[in-house]
């Protein structure tokens, strides 16, 4: 067993009125939210692959396939704790992460201590081994149509003792 692994996560929902905007386990007031087959949390999609693809567990799609009509809508937290069952079934506990969400609204500043502290504890790891930035597009793309937001997450996982 290797003594580390790194994964990458990526991920992109687009952006639409009359949902609710759920981003790092956390629900924010915005005028619009963001579509998928679950809760549709950007950034906990990005972060279950980045984990599946540290231990090579393909990804979040693969094991909670938008198929499925039991994943319909569902609280994307819990993929997050499942995830981790498989990182420690592989052996693996987690070292930290290190994400960045691009939106452009709303502004996320004031909530990524409460993105920081609900991942931790999903995820059984201290806050400061969860890193979260922010970042706009400067009115490019996508995003800075606000049409989607994106988010990837790199993840360190070091093997149990």
């Amino acid at each position: 067993m290797k003594p580390f692994r790194i994964g990458f996560g990526f991920d992109v929902h687009r952006l639409s009125e009359g949902y609710p905007l759920w981003l790092g386990g956390i629900r924010l007031e915005h005028t619009s939210g963001l579509v998928g087959h679950s809760d549709a949390d950007v950034l906990i999609h990005a972060l279950c692959d980045a984990l599946l693809g540290a231990v090579a567990l393909r990804d979040i799609g693969y094991h909670f396939p938008p198929s499925d009509e039991q994943y319909k809508g569902i609280d994307s937290k819990i993929l997050l704790r499942r995830v981790m069952e498989l990182v420690r079934e592989e052996g693996y506990e987690l070292g930290n992460v290190d994400a960045t969400i691009a939106a452009e609204r709303p502004k996320l500043k004031e909530h990524i201590p409460a993105m920081q502290q609900t991942l931790a504890e999903v995820m059984g790891a201290e806050v400061s081994e969860v890193s979260i930035k922010a970042t706009t597009t400067e009115g490019l793309g996508f995003t800075g149509r606000e049409e989607g937001i994106s988010a990837y997450v790199v993840a360190l996982l070091i093997a149990k003792e």
